[in-house]
């Protein structure tokens, strides 16, 4: 079965960045989801949110540079 949630390990690993700023990075988005009425864990995100938040900010500055 695959997992469901990123742990602040993995979201670190994955973006190249401090366990801290994975965690501020996981309180941010898990945030966003509770505003709009998901379950969040605490130190988790849900996996599939995550890739495409993501992908869609990586697409935005691919856009934004590709324009100048």
């Amino acid at each position: 079965m695959e997992k469901l949630f990123l742990t602040s390990n993995e979201v670190a690993d994955l973006l190249n960045v401090s366990q801290q700023q994975a965690y501020k990075i996981i309180r941010d988005m898990n945030k966003q989801l509770a505003e709009h009425g998901f379950l969040v864990l605490r130190g988790r995100i849900n996996k599939k949110y995550f890739m495409e938040q993501i992908y869609k900010a990586r697409r935005e500055v691919n856009d934004t540079q590709t324009t100048v």
